[in-house]
């Protein structure tokens, strides 16, 4: 069956999932002044999902109908559970599912999780097969690095284009490596060769230091990878996939509007249930490249609450 993949543009754009950065709130931001052609839900642990403190994990997977094409983006370490969340996925109208294999955090390295499954290549496959089989007719991606300790491009990138997936999202560094280095774009032309050889059908996505549309066409025009995908680039510049907007015209009331506007959806949202203070995190984003940004980040920064944060943007927007 076809899916969502299929009908995408070339070059796509996708917004990387980002842990406590793109929740819900985030994307219908992102989705009201320039959308990318695919979200991404952060991730999700799906062993976590299926147990009896599940109310705290299903809350990464909201969205709303305008964010479609979304893919919900999971982890875990067991394949049974991989299958159920594939179904409740699917239950829940998710576009896609995709399988988080590069997550370098070192606890869940621990676990046997994530990116250590790259060294893991027998439960990889359990997990792949157990969420296609869960997901029926939605397609199954995965998300991972080029490598553990070292480049390993035949050996992981080459066994996962192995495993039938819809698309194959590659962060062009390895595990060890962090963001500390420059994403290895010149490992791409190999890896397109792999897939024209063990997976032709098999969607390819790039993803590193990618900060605009221009870096977009320049990435396919150079190297023919069907997708982008940007994550940290998203904080300079949130309108960075509206091709009608340019930076140096982004007024600073239309910025510190829309941080006005994330936070007030962020207590529309979630009611108190989730702490205002992970709102600190965008002051930077929507507080920058004006007289007095820092002062008034630092003040936003120390606010007590939500509440307060509105006050002292308020305020610094009615001074003359």
């Amino acid at each position: 069956m076809k899916s969502f993949w299929q009908s995408l543009p070339h070059p796509f754009t996708v917004l990387a999932p980002m842990e406590g950065v793109t929740d819900v709130v985030f994307r219908q931001i992102i989705s009201q002044i320039g959308r990318p052609d695919v979200f991404f839900t952060e991730f999700t642990n799906c062993d976590g999902l299926m147990s009896k403190g599940r109310r705290r994990v299903e809350d990464a997977l909201l969205f709303s109908e305008n964010e479609q094409p979304v893919v919900a983006q999971i982890w875990g370490l067991r394949p049974e559970n991989y299958y159920k969340t594939a179904q409740y996925c699917r239950e829940k109208g998710f576009a896609g599912i995709d399988i988080n294999m590069g997550c370098p955090v070192d606890t869940v390295i621990k676990k046997g999780a994530c990116s250590a499954l790259i060294k893991n290549h027998s439960l990889a496959k359990e997990i792949i097969d157990a969420t296609k089989e869960g997901a029926g007719d939605l397609p199954v991606s995965v998300k991972t690095r080029i490598g553990f300790d070292s480049i390993s491009l035949t050996d992981w990138v080459g066994f996962l284009l192995q495993q039938d997936l819809a698309a194959l999202t590659l962060h062009f560094r390895t595990v060890r490596e962090l963001s500390k280095v420059p994403a290895h774009w010149d490992c791409l032309p190999e890896i397109m060769k792999l897939r024209q050889e063990l997976a032709p059908k098999t969607l390819i996505i790039g993803n590193g230091d990618v900060g605009s549309l221009q870096e977009v066409k320049e990435k396919y025009d150079l190297y023919g990878c069907e997708g982008i995908m940007i994550g940290r680039g998203i904080f300079s510049n949130p309108w960075l996939f509206n091709t009608n907007v340019l930076l140096e015209e982004v007024t600073i009331t239309d910025r510190l509007d829309l941080y006005l506007r994330h936070i007030r959806l962020f207590e529309e949202t979630w009611e108190g249930k989730k702490n205002p203070d992970s709102l600190k995190k965008f002051a930077k984003t929507y507080i920058q490249n004006f007289p007095d940004a820092g002062s008034l980040r630092e003040k936003v920064v120390l606010s007590k609450n939500s509440t307060d944060m509105q006050k002292i943007i308020e305020s610094y927007k009615a001074t003359p």
